[in-house]
Order: structure tokens, then sequence, then C-alpha cells
């Protein structure tokens, strides 16, 4: 039996191992391996994004749909459905592999409306 995120301990792994998929992965890799230069820095702010996310913590400071808005831009607005599905499956196939309980399917909950989310304003962005 797994446990489920009990601290940033534990936001902090699944956020690395999250992104230690995306880095290597095909389809992805290339939009995070281009646009993040200091990867330490990344893990912690999106460590805060999720321990915000999961704890109702305030950590995280930033902006998520306008980064995501200049990536795309960065990659000729080529970011599309089929990225936030592959993006997603890594977060779900990650928690699965480490978690179970209340926390890590709000988890799953919040990524899925969160890649809807993106993908939209995304979209928007390009008019």
């Amino acid at each position: 039996m797994k446990n489920d995120l009990k601290n940033r301990e534990d936001v902090y792994l699944l956020v690395s191992r999250f992104y230690d998929k995306v880095r290597i992965d095909e389809e992805i890799g290339h939009f995070f391996t281009n646009s993040i230069e200091n990867w330490d820095e990344h893990l912690e702010k999106i460590t805060d994004f999720w321990e915000s996310n999961l704890f109702f913590v305030s950590k995280y400071a930033g902006n998520p749909q306008k980064a995501h808005i200049a990536v795309d831009a960065e990659n000729q607005n080529q970011i599309n459905e089929k990225h936030f599905g592959a993006w997603l499956n890594l977060w779900l196939e990650t928690i699965d592999e480490y978690f179970e309980g209340e926390r890590a399917e709000r988890a799953k909950f919040s990524a899925r409306k969160m890649a809807s989310h993106l993908h939209l304003k995304i979209f928007q962005a390009r008019k």
C-alpha cells in the first residue's frame, strides 16, 4: 500500500520524478529542456505550486498561464492538445507509482483542470 502526499518532501519527490520522465519524453521533453535554464530552481518553484495547491499554503509566486503562453510562442505556437495529453499521462503515471489517497487524487484532478485551462488560454493567446 502506498502513502498519500503528506508534506513538501512528498511533493518534491513527485515533481522530481515527473520531470525525470518529462526531460526524456520524445513528444514533450524539448519544450521543457529548451525553456528551463535552471532545473533546481524550476523544481523548487513547481514544488511550491503543488504544495500550495495540495496543502492550501501560500508559497507559490508565479503566473502559469503567462509562462505557458510564452513557451508556446517560443515554439512557434506548436503546443497542442496531444502535448497536454502526454504531460497529463506522465503526471498521472508518476502519482500512481508513488502515492495513493485523497491528495494524490486531488493532484490528478487539479492537473486535468489545469491542462484544459492552459490549453484553452494558449489557444486564445494566438489570436
